[in-house]
Parts: C-alpha cells; structure tokens; sequence
C-alpha cells in the first residue's frame, strides 16, 4: 500500500497551496490555535467546491481535551450529518472517555453514522 500526501488545512488559502503543492487529500479544519475544530458549512462547501482533492473534515466541537460532554457528541453527530449532504470524501475524529483510553461506544455510533452517507 503506498502512502497518501494529507495536509491540514485551517482555511481555503491553504488548501490551494495543499493543491499546488502536490496534496492527495485535505483534512480541513479550523481553529488552529485550538488544536483545531469543525469548519464552518460554508467552508466546507466553498471547498467542495473549488478543489479536486478528496477532502475530509474534521469533526471537533471545540479546542480542548477529547472527553466531550452529552452536548457536544450530539454537535458532532449533526456536523457529520452536514458532512454527508455536502458529499464530503470522509471525516476525522477522536474521542475519549474519562479514564483517557479510546470511547469506543462513541466512537463506533459515530462511524455508523457516517457509513449511512450518500455515494
């Protein structure tokens, strides 16, 4: 399996040098002071729609550790829905649970979430 050029891109001027660059694929994201947050609809489709490049988004309700409250998952789960309107290639996440090990249950909702989306 070769590997896959992915750059982080925080907003649309990166993701255009991403492009020229050579980029495979994009994860966009905002927020990089952050450590990064889910971006705004409108620059998800403003992406979609000026780039070629599979783009994924990330899927993070705020800066901040990974333990996120029963408000936030429920933010994550309407961003992933809005993802898949917007034909977006895939998604990027992370979750944790308190005792700081990987929130599988979470984790697993919110992958079956997202494998329900439109081709």
């Amino acid at each position: 399996m070769s590997a896959i050029l992915e750059i982080a891109c925080c907003n649309l001027q990166s993701c255009e040098n991403a492009q020229m660059g050579g980029a495979q694929r994009i994860e966009l994201f905002e927020n990089s002071l952050e450590g990064g947050c889910t971006p705004s609809y409108g620059t998800i489709l403003e992406a979609k729609r000026r780039f070629q490049l599979p783009i994924y988004v990330m899927i993070r309700p705020r800066g901040g550790n990974f333990q996120y409250s029963a408000a936030e998952f429920e933010i994550m789960q309407r961003d992933i829905e809005s993802c898949k309107q917007l034909q977006v290639d895939g998604i990027v996440f992370g979750i944790l649970n308190s005792n700081q090990r990987i929130d599988i249950e979470r984790c697993r909702e919110l992958l079956n979430l997202w494998s329900g989306k439109a081709t």
